[in-house]
């Protein structure tokens, strides 16, 4: 793979992609008075290697809120929506990002092989969302893809609690896709499951409510930094 998203995620000290969303799946607001402008310093300060951008409208998303952040960081980005035809990756990509999401569960295999490729012709690269061993399968062109493992159910509009151990389980299935960057995404709140998902081999978590809910990102990066097993080199506080 050869794009910002993997490249910044794959040398990550703290490979946290934070996520940047209006509000949680109930449609309570999560940027408060902070607003956009600084979650997204807090997230830079805090080391993030790169941002999502829920730009879906069932979590008070937009196009403009992407173009937003955009506008205020260098990170790479990773465009959060259901997309389901080649426009919509031609303006994620005039929209700033680096990586957009693909939901195996919503896209019949066909569309998920097309417009995988589609993005990767466009130099975005696919982030393919699975929560099963049959959307695992469906996985084309892995080795050039972040796979990354639901832990909420989409079908319930991620109002559940997330459940880390389907992470766990569907790991192995992940790997063999051929992507070097699985990720463990949502529902993941608690600094040690974090550090703990990253000790059993994720390359990467996707943390959203968790992180925009936690008093201070600082404290919140601290605990996950001394959870780890294995301590990566100086990283950055908030």
């Amino acid at each position: 793979m050869n794009n910002r998203f993997t490249d910044a995620l794959a040398k990550a000290d703290r490979p946290l992609i934070m996520e940047i969303k209006r509000q949680d799946a109930d449609g309570r607001d999560l940027l408060g008075a902070r607003g956009v402008a600084e979650t997204v310093e807090r997230f830079e300060a805090a080391g993030a290697p790169c941002l999502s951008v829920v730009t879906g409208h069932w979590f008070g998303g937009s196009e403009n809120l992407l173009k937003d952040v955009a506008a205020r960081t260098a990170l790479p980005l990773l465009r959060k929506d259901f997309i389901t035809n080649g426009r919509q990756l031609e303006r994620t990509r005039e929209l700033g990002a680096s990586a957009v999401l693909l939901t195996a569960r919503v896209l019949p295999a066909t569309a998920l092989a097309r417009l995988t490729d589609r993005a990767l012709e466009l130099g975005l690269t696919p982030f393919v969302e699975v929560a099963d061993e049959a959307e695992v399968a469906l996985v084309r062109r892995g080795s050039a893809c972040v796979v990354a493992v639901n832990n909420k159910d989409i079908a319930a509009r991620e109002r559940l609690p997330g459940d880390p151990a389907r992470s766990r389980t569907l790991l192995p299935s992940v790997r063999s896709t051929g992507t070097r960057l699985p990720v463990s995404a949502s529902g993941i709140a608690d600094p040690v499951t974090a550090a703990r998902l990253i000790d059993e081999g994720f390359a990467g978590l996707l943390i959203g409510t968790g992180l925009l809910r936690a008093p201070s990102v600082t404290a919140w990066c601290a605990a996950f930094d001394a959870a780890r097993k294995v301590p990566a080199r100086g990283r950055p506080g908030d």
